[in-house]
């Protein structure tokens, strides 16, 4: 049930002083009481439209007035405040400077400290300047006479590059053509590195060996020219070019996987040699064995090379038909296949568990699938071959001209309506048709333009042969 003072506190009345219970502490120390309780108890009036709970929630355990607006209290970046102190400010003072980039004498004025009146310009060190060689005239003689080029077409190139920083556009595009021949960049830049590379030949110290920069402007002149050729292509150009690279891929795709499939192939035939190999050398030694020995010693299990059972090392005791199962490497194909050869050949699927019969056992599965590999690495090599067989005869009709009635001669295909003899062409004949045509690669489809063009020629000889009486 609920007391007095909820009811007052729900009809916002303030309490009495006189609330619950009176002890013999309150009578003695009365006046203590009342002038505490004048001194901390505060009492602020609830917002309008605000909830006791919601209100209630906002006072602190010292019952200080709630916040108007959220604040974050958090020491931190975001509230960083200027801690200012007692110092004087530093005083900015307006004041001419000069920039020793700038050679006209130009002054500017900005804002400075007056402590850092009369210091360079801060941002002249900035200033960087390419150190061009300067040659004297018995050196230019001796050392850098060119046929091509005249001692004054050389100044004025040196002339130009010292000005422009050896920015060799702006030197190209203020080059005085007039009164010279008209050079390229390329020009321009390979007359002055090599001029800098004798230079730095000549004055090297004798002994040392020093650093030349060497421009190959031949290189230059090829780059430039192929970056042309790939800018200038047209639209066809373009989706040929992506065309090709796309079935250059997808050959390349398809030679790896005959390679890997090759691979596969030679595992397995190796796996089947060790086998066999391993198989007769055990024969050997059991042969040389003396019978009383064969039954104290265990036989040795091969590696088998279909199927790798696991060995049971472990300690405790084990079940020997946990030797027979298959292991998860297994998949389940290969589990259908060894279940259906043995009950064709009449074999028990679960063998009573002896020592000889887990041996024998596992090897005859393993030699299963051993064999059903090599059978489907067999039908993929044929599927293979026969692809390969049909895009060769269709090459060769595509060579011979469509199919004009037959070709005569040694090595010709007769394709007579009486006639059901086919034979293969020499390859005196391959030789002539792969000179008068192009063939495309083996697997790989035919570009766009030839594949127009083959079908204008297709379009054409049907035409003529159907002019023909």
């Amino acid at each position: 049930m609920g007391t007095g003072a909820d009811v007052r506190d729900i009809l916002e009345l303030t309490g009495g002083e006189n609330d619950g219970p009176i002890s013999k502490k309150d009578l003695i120390n009365s006046d203590k009481k009342k002038s505490k309780k004048t001194t901390e108890t505060l009492t602020f009036k609830r917002p309008e439209g605000m909830h006791r709970e919601v209100y209630a929630l906002l006072y602190s355990d010292k019952k200080d007035a709630p916040p108007l607006l959220p604040s974050d209290t958090t020491q931190g970046y975001r509230t960083v405040k200027a801690k200012l102190g007692c110092k004087k400010v530093r005083p900015w003072k307006w004041m001419p400077f000069t920039n020793p980039a700038r050679r006209d004498g130009a002054i500017f004025h900005h804002w400075r400290r007056v402590a850092e009146e009369g210091k360079d310009y801060p941002f002249a060190r900035f200033n960087k300047t390419v150190q061009v060689p300067v040659y004297s005239e018995q050196e230019y003689q001796v050392h850098l006479h060119d046929d091509g080029w005249t001692k004054a077409e050389t100044d004025h190139l040196f002339d130009l590059c010292k000005r422009f920083d050896l920015r060799f556009i702006v030197v190209h595009d203020r080059y005085d053509y007039q009164q010279y021949r008209k050079r390229s960049v390329e020009d321009l830049k390979e007359r002055y590195y090599s001029i800098c590379g004798k230079l730095t030949k000549v004055r090297a110290a004798s002994g040392t060996e020093p650093k030349i920069y060497i421009f190959d402007a031949g290189h230059e002149r090829r780059r430039k020219e192929q970056l042309e050729k790939l800018f200038n292509r047209t639209p066809e150009q373009v989706a040929e070019e992506e065309y090709l690279i796309q079935e250059l891929r997808k050959i390349e795709t398809r030679k790896k996987e005959r390679e890997k499939k090759a691979q596969d192939l030679q595992k397995l035939i190796k796996a089947a040699d060790t086998t066999t190999e391993l198989r007769r050398a055990e024969k050997r030694v059991s042969k040389k064995k003396l019978p009383q020995k064969r039954e104290t010693e265990k036989p040795a299990v091969p590696e088998t090379a279909g199927i790798k059972f696991p060995d049971f090392k472990s300690a405790g005791v084990t079940l020997r038909s946990q030797r027979m199962k298959l292991p998860s490497s297994v998949g389940q194909k290969k589990n259908k296949a060894i279940e259906q050869i043995l009950m064709e050949q009449g074999v028990d699927l679960n063998p009573m568990p002896t020592e000889e019969i887990v041996q024998m056992f596992n090897e005859l599965r393993s030699d299963l699938v051993l064999l059903y590999e090599l059978k489907q690495a067999h039908s993929n090599c044929e599927y293979e071959q026969q692809m390969l067989r049909h895009r060769y005869e269709a090459l060769l009709k595509a060579g011979s001209g469509g199919g004009c009635g037959g070709i005569t001669g040694a090595g010709t295909l007769a394709s007579t309506p009486g006639g059901d003899a086919q034979s293969w062409p020499s390859t005196d004949d391959i030789k002539v048709e792969a000179k008068e045509q192009i063939i495309d690669v083996v697997g790989a489809p035919l570009t766009p333009n030839s594949r127009k063009r083959r079908e204008s020629a297709s379009s054409s000889s049907s035409v003529k042969k159907v002019k023909k009486p």
